[in-house]
C-alpha cells in the first residue's frame, strides 16, 4: 500500500512539472515569436499606438422609408499627437484658431470663461461649470475667472499671451485635456467645416503633419421637425458616460444617443469602430502597422408616419390658437388664455404600433444645439415630450372605462336609470353636473357626459374594482413603448398612501368622473381607446417596426403584436359601451360630415388654470383601424381637442396619410 501511494505522488508531481514546462514554453513562443515585433520595438525605443476610428451609426427612417436621421459626409480638423511636438502645440493651435476665424468656422469651445466688454475674464453659464473648473484643477473654491486663467496659462505654457488669444488657446488646451488628447486619442478641433474651409486650411496647414482635415460621417436630421422627441438626439460623450462605456470601445471623441430612439437603441445603432495601429520610432518618425475596418450599426424603421405626424402637429398648433382666440372673444382669461401646448397619439388598433405621436410645441433636431438655450428657457417647454410623458387629468374620457367596469361587475345594466338633479351629494360630496338630465340610462349618460350618473356608478363599483380595470386598460402603468414614458398616476388608496394624503371611500366618485388624482398621458389614453376597440385586448405599444442591416433590406428584427393585458369585459358589455361612444361622437359638431363613423368621448378636466380639453376615439366604428387621443393643455373647451382629432382622421382616411402597415417589406 505504501509503495503504491508513493508511486501515485510521483506521477502527480511529474504531471505538474510537465504542465508548468508547457506553460513556460507557450509563453516563450508568444514572447519570442508572436509578440516579437512589439517587444523589439520596446527595447529599441519604438512605441505602438492603437487609434480608434469612428463607428458608423445606423440610420433611422419612418414607416414609409422617409429618412429621419442619416449620415452625410462631413469634414473635420484633427490634431494627431503622434506627429506634433509638445513644444510646438500652442503655436499650431494659434494658427488653427486664426484660420478657423478667417473661414468663419466654429471650433470646440467648452471653457466656461469669456472676455467681457471691459477686456476682463469672467465666468459664463451656470455656476456649476465654474465650480467644476476649480475642482478639476484643485483651485480655491472662491477663485475668480482671472485667477483660474492665470493657473491655466501656467499649466499650458501660455504665460506670454493675453486677452482673447490667451483665452482661446487655453480653451483648446483645456478641452484637449478633458478629452484625453494623446497618441491614441487624436483631438477633434472643429466639426463639419465647409468644403471651402477645408481647401483653405489644408493648404495653409500643409507644413504641419499633425493637423489634418478628414472626412467623417455627420449625423444629419433631414426632417428634424417630424418627430424630434421620438427620434432623439446624439451628443458628445460625457465624462460619466465615458466611464460607463469605455470598456465597450468608446473614446472621448465619440457621440452617443442622448434621448429618444438614439439613446434607447444606442447598442443597435452605434456599430463597431475601426482602428489603426501606428509605430513611432525614437527619432519621431511614424508608420502605419495595421488597420481594421469599422462595421456600421444597424438601421431602424419606426412605425411613425411622418406625413400623419406633420398633420397632427399642424392640428395641435391650430387647436392652441383656437383656445387662445376663445379667451379673447369671451374676455375671460380662464377660457384658454394660458393654453400653450398639446399632444396627439394615433395607434394602429391591430398591433398597437404608434403611427403618430405629436407633441406641440416641438423643435428642429437639426438646430437642437444652436437653439438649445432658447428652447430650454421657453415657458411652453418644447423640449418636453407631452405625448409620452405629459400626464394630465383626463376628465370625462375616463367614463367609458367606468361604464365597462360597472357593467361587467353587474353594478349597472345598459338600462339602469340614475336620476341627475344637477348635483351629486352622496358621501358628503358636492359634485356639479353640466346639466339637469333627469333619469338617465348608460347610453344617454355617455352622450350627455352626466357626472351624476358616473359618480354613482363609481360609488357602486368601489375604488379597488375601478382601479383594477383601469390598470388592465393601461392607465396608471407604462404601456411598453421602447423609449421613455410616464406611468401617470391612478387615484386610490395606494397613491394616497405614497403621497401621505388621506383617502376616503367617497373619493371614488370624483375619480370615476376622471378627476381626483388621475393623471394619464396621451399614449396611455390612446392605448385605452385601442383596447376598447380591440374587444378589450390590450397589446404593448411600440414605435419600432423593424431593424435592418445597414445599407440593405435584410431584416434582423421585426416587432410582432404582444399582449400586455385584457380588460376582462365581455363582448356584450363592450358593445354597449362602444355604441354609447358612437352616439356621443355623433353629437359633436366638429365630427359632422366625417368620412368614417367615429366612436369617441370628450373630456374637460379641472386644474389650476383653464380646463384641459381631451378627446379619445376609434374609427371606423364597425371595423376599427386606428385609435386617437388628443390632449390640449388648458384648452378650455373640449371642441379644441375634437377639432384636432377630426383633422388627424381626415389626414389618415382622406388625404393619403393612411399607411399600409409594413409596406416597405422587401
Amino acid at each position: 500500500m505504501k509503495k503504491s501511494s508513493t508511486g501515485k505522488r510521483l506521477s502527480v508531481l511529474s504531471g505538474m512539472t510537465l504542465t508548468l514546462a508547457a506553460v513556460f514554453l507557450a509563453r516563450l513562443i508568444q514572447w519570442q515569436i508572436v509578440q516579437s515585433d512589439m517587444y523589439r520595438s520596446m527595447t529599441d525605443g519604438r512605441e505602438l499606438y492603437t487609434v480608434a476610428g469612428d463607428a458608423v451609426r445606423g440610420e433611422i427612417f419612418d414607416v414609409n422609408g422617409e429618412p429621419l436621421a442619416v449620415n452625410l459626409t462631413g469634414r473635420r480638423i484633427v490634431f494627431n499627437r503622434l506627429y506634433i511636438k509638445s513644444s510646438e502645440l500652442n503655436g499650431i493651435i494659434e494658427r488653427a484658431l486664426d484660420l478657423a476665424g478667417k473661414c468663419g468656422e466654429s471650433w470646440e469651445d467648452e471653457l466656461p470663461v469669456i472676455v467681457d466688454a471691459d477686456g476682463d475674464f469672467a465666468f459664463k453659464g451656470r455656476g456649476e461649470a465654474a465650480a467644476d473648473l476649480r475642482k478639476r484643477y484643485d483651485l480655491p473654491e472662491n477663485a475668480d475667472a482671472a485667477e483660474c486663467m492665470r493657473a491655466l496659462a501656467e499649466r499650458y505654457g501660455c504665460e506670454g499671451m493675453t486677452g482673447k488669444k490667451l483665452r482661446d488657446v487655453v480653451s483648446v488646451r483645456y478641452n484637449m485635456e478633458r478629452t484625453d488628447y494623446s497618441g491614441e486619442h487624436p483631438y477633434i478641433f472643429a466639426q463639419n467645416i465647409s468644403e471651402r474651409s477645408m481647401a483653405v486650411i489644408s493648404e495653409q496647414m500643409s507644413d504641419v503633419r499633425g493637423v489634418t482635415v478628414e472626412a467623417a460621417a455627420v449625423r444629419t436630421y433631414l426632417n428634424g421637425t417630424a418627430a424630434p422627441h421620438i427620434v432623439g438626439i446624439t451628443g458628445l460623450i460625457s465624462q460619466e458616460e465615458y466611464e460607463d462605456l469605455r470598456n465597450k470601445g468608446y473614446s472621448y471623441n465619440d457621440r452617443v444617443g442622448k434621448s429618444g430612439i438614439e439613446a434607447a437603441f444606442e447598442d443597435t445603432l452605434r456599430g463597431t469602430a475601426g482602428s489603426r495601429v501606428y509605430e513611432r520610432d525614437s527619432d519621431g518618425s511614424v508608420r502605419l502597422v495595421s488597420e481594421e475596418a469599422a462595421r456600421p450599426g444597424n438601421s431602424i424603421y419606426l412605425t411613425i408616419d411622418a406625413r400623419l405626424q406633420a398633420a397632427a402637429q399642424k392640428a395641435l398648433r391650430e387647436a392652441v390658437q383656437q383656445a387662445n382666440d376663445y379667451a379673447v372673444q369671451t374676455g375671460d382669461e380662464s377660457m384658454g388664455a394660458d393654453c400653450a401646448g398639446g399632444a396627439a397619439v394615433v395607434l394602429n388598433v391591430k398591433d398597437f404600433s404608434v403611427l403618430c405621436a405629436a407633441s406641440y410645441p416641438g423643435y428642429d433636431l437639426e438646430r437642437y444645439y444652436d437653439d438649445y438655450e432658447q428652447l430650454s428657457n421657453d415657458s411652453a417647454a418644447p423640449l418636453f415630450d407631452r405625448a409620452f410623458a405629459g400626464a394630465l387629468t383626463p376628465g370625462s374620457v375616463f367614463k367609458p372605462l367606468v361604464a365597462s367596469a360597472a357593467l361587467q361587475e353587474g353594478k349597472i345594466t345598459p338600462d339602469t336609470r340614475i336620476n341627475c338633479s344637477g348635483v351629486y351629494t352622496k358621501g358628503g360630496l358636492r359634485l356639479w353636473c353640466m346639466g339637469f338630465h333627469g333619469d338617465q340610462d348608460m347610453d344617454h349618460a355617455m352622450v350627455d357626459s352626466c357626472n351624476v350618473y358616473f359618480a354613482e356608478a363609481g360609488r357602486l363599483l368601489g375604488i379597488e374594482k375601478l382601479d383594477s380595470y383601469a390598470l388592465r386598460c393601461g392607465l396608471g402603468v407604462k404601456t411598453g413603448v421602447e423609449i421613455y414614458e410616464s406611468a401617470g398616476t391612478l387615484a386610490g388608496p395606494e397613491l394616497s398612501k405614497l403621497t401621505g394624503t388621506p383617502w376616503y371611500p367617497a373619493s371614488v366618485s370624483p375619480a370615476a368622473i376622471g378627476q381626483s388624482d388621475n393623471q394619464f398621458t396621451p399614449l396611455q389614453l390612446a392605448a385605452y381607446a385601442a383596447a376598447l376597440a380591440n374587444n378589450g385586448r390590450r397589446l404593448k405599444t411600440h414605435v419600432v417596426d423593424r431593424i435592418v442591416e445597414y445599407g440593405s433590406n435584410r431584416t434582423i428584427y421585426r416587432a410582432e403584436p404582444e399582449q400586455a393585458d385584457d380588460m376582462g369585459v365581455s363582448r356584450e358589455n363592450l358593445d354597449a359601451v362602444r355604441l354609447a361612444m358612437l352616439h356621443a361622437a355623433e353629437s359633436y359638431a366638429p365630427l359632422e360630415g366625417c368620412s368614417v363613423s367615429v366612436a369617441g368621448k370628450t373630456g374637460t378636466a379641472e386644474n389650476g388654470g383653464s380646463d384641459h380639453a381631451n378627446f379619445i376615439c376609434f374609427a371606423p366604428y364597425d371595423q376599427p383601424e386606428i385609435a386617437v387621443a388628443v390632449m390640449i393643455e388648458h384648452g378650455a373647451k373640449s371642441y379644441t381637442a375634437v377639432n384636432a382629432a377630426r383633422k388627424i382622421l381626415d389626414e389618415y382616411f382622406l388625404n393619403g396619410g393612411r399607411t399600409p402597415h409594413r409596406s416597405h417589406d422587401p
